[in-house]
């Protein structure tokens, strides 16, 4: 189900009135910061560390500091007028309207809520490697903003071999993230997930399960891919999603022992915390 009633700008509208102008900075040049929270029976799933890294990443892109009270207004209006049962909750906060230049102009920002329901993801996925990589030391890196470009061309690579996600190197090779997810390997029992200055995104569910399992933080070369005894991703709308092939390789069918503990660690720590901070 897509969205019906979207919050734009100060109020609710119908999804067929909800309008942005054609001269906002976020559709002209890709000046914006968004967050994808997960909705679960008309709530929200860790909303303040979504609002902070919301904060972070406004900040980061030199956008004027939102206003998190309002954010959360929206959240909430939205939910109420579209209660889903699993649902993808995305805010959008834009430079506003601007010049046809990267030059921002004098208007406001542009505040967009709106939540679609999703399907539950399956417990396993594939995965395969792009040749692209991410800039580690680019002035986006860590930074959540709308330019998705890169994203969209990788994305549609994995599909064309069957995949849901494709997984990036940075600058130097090592392993990055996944096009809206991030990567964890196991090796001798061990669980490991490249560090931030690796240049990937600061995920929320990334986080959670680091500090809910005890995961460590590593540079790893990208061929960690290709002996790693499991593999992991974690994301808003996946949770924690084993993976059962990179490229041609085909892991051991079903969940590893560590891949289905953190499952059920984060299952069960996110339903008694729905805002863990």
């Amino acid at each position: 189900m897509s969205a019906t009633t979207i919050w734009v700008n100060g109020r609710l509208r119908e999804a067929g009135e909800a309008r942005v102008s054609a001269l906002d900075h976020g559709i002209t040049v890709g000046d914006g910061v968004f967050e994808t929270v997960k909705a679960v029976e008309g709530a929200p799933f860790a909303l303040t560390r979504h609002l902070d890294r919301l904060a972070r990443s406004a900040r980061g892109l030199g956008l004027p500091e939102p206003d998190l009270d309002e954010v959360r207004r929206a959240c909430a209006a939205v939910l109420a007028e579209q209660p889903v049962a699993l649902g993808r909750l995305r805010i959008t906060y834009t430079g506003g309207v601007s010049p046809l230049s990267s030059d921002r102009g004098d208007q406001p920002p542009t505040l967009i809520v709106a939540v679609g329901a999703i399907a539950p993801r399956p417990d396993t996925t594939a995965v395969v490697t792009v040749p692209w990589v991410r800039n580690e030391r680019g002035a986006l890196s860590g930074l959540k903003t709308t330019s998705y470009g890169e994203n969209v061309l990788a994305l549609a690579r994995a599909r064309e071999d069957g995949a849901s996600e494709a997984l990036f190197a940075n600058t130097v090779g090592q392993l990055c993230e996944g096009t809206g997810s991030n990567v964890f390997v196991v090796l001798d029992g061990q669980t490991y997930t490249p560090p931030l200055a690796s240049g990937c995104l600061a995920g929320i569910t990334r986080a959670l399960t680091v500090d809910w399992t005890g995961a460590q933080e590593s540079d790893l070369p990208l061929d960690v891919l290709q002996r790693a005894e499991e593999i992991f991703l974690t994301s808003t709308t996946r949770d924690v999603q084993a993976v059962h092939r990179v490229d041609a390789r085909e892991l051991a069918p079903g969940l590893g022992p560590v891949t289905a503990k953190a499952m059920r660690v984060f299952a069960e720590r996110s339903a008694a915390d729905p805002d863990p901070v």
